[in-house]
């Protein structure tokens, strides 16, 4: 495998990034009454799905969700206070599918009701970013990886609990004697948990094996891609992994010049803290690429 360097930070003024980010501020103004999906965004971004809400989110401090509610009750309060329209039609024009539901978003963003506010004439928020404060910082390099085919449980909820899965593996190991042929312990994160409920986030507890490994008895196969991918590496306890992807997503890759490709990002983790003090774990965040 061919290893190069990236330097660990770039402020141009200018990125593909930046510029895709303003492009799905745009659509989201010029379509508040439309279909906002996670996958509609992505594609008017052009970027993959895996990856598109880890980048805006990690960029900006503001979730997707979050900034969309945002733009649609500062739209609400601007109709309210400089026009005549029905609250009924406001609600519609923003996005609401009731009356009811706009009614219960406006006081929660507002503390009061529309028709209140539009009696009171109180003052709009402005739209602004969120991100505030030092970014950590972390090396980055670039690897050309082979693929990797993995027995794997399913675990579905809060990635901190994937402990579970991984206890299942090692008793299916332990039990059928694979740990001879067994390489990397790898877990593989579907989803965005900024975007994702935390009941329905997808994931899966692997181990490398050969193609010849029978997936019975709970074993699934998962199969993750050869070329290139990013990979940065987290020295400490697994819940200070949040800010070494927030730098991956927010920093490096909008200004490394490379797109993240189609698949979803993984975890190799180098020791187990079954025996290896917490600040000593050592985890490989993987990104994979466009060639």
């Amino acid at each position: 495998m061919q290893t190069k360097s990236m330097p660990s930070h770039h402020t141009p003024t200018q990125t593909a990034y930046e510029a895709r980010m303003l492009r799905v501020v745009q659509y989201i103004y010029a379509n508040l009454e439309s279909d906002l999906s996670l996958d509609t965004l992505a594609d008017v971004a052009c970027m993959s799905r895996f990856h598109w809400h880890r980048v805006y989110h990690s960029m900006t401090g503001e979730t997707l969700a979050n900034a969309i509610r945002r733009i649609r009750l500062c739209r609400a309060a601007g109709y309210l206070l400089q026009s005549e329209e029905a609250i009924e039609t406001i609600a519609v024009k923003c996005g609401y599918p009731s009356v009811q539901s706009f009614n219960r978003a406006f006081k929660a963003g507002f503390a009061c009701s529309p028709g209140v506010f539009r009696k009171t004439g109180t003052r709009v928020p402005t739209l602004g970013l969120t991100k505030q404060g030092p970014v950590a910082m972390y090396e980055v390099s670039i690897k050309d990886e082979p693929a990797r085919h993995l027995a794997a449980i399913p675990h579905q909820g809060d990635y901190m609990k994937i402990g579970e899965a991984f206890d299942k593996l090692a008793a299916i190991f332990t039990s059928r004697q694979l740990w001879p042929v067994s390489g990397e312990a790898i877990g593989v994160y579907f989803d965005d948990p900024e975007a994702v409920a935390e009941p329905n986030l997808r994931s899966v507890a692997g181990m490398v094996v050969p193609a010849s490994v029978e997936m019975t008895g709970g074993l699934e196969p998962v199969d993750l891609p050869s070329g290139p991918h990013a990979v940065l590496r987290h020295v400490g306890p697994y819940a200070g992994l949040h800010a070494a992807y927030t730098y991956l997503f927010g920093e490096w890759l909008p200004a490394s010049g490379h797109e993240a490709r189609n698949s979803p990002s993984f975890e190799v983790y180098v020791n187990a803290p079954q025996d290896t003090p917490a600040n000593e774990l050592v985890t490989d965040i993987y990104l994979p690429l466009e060639s």
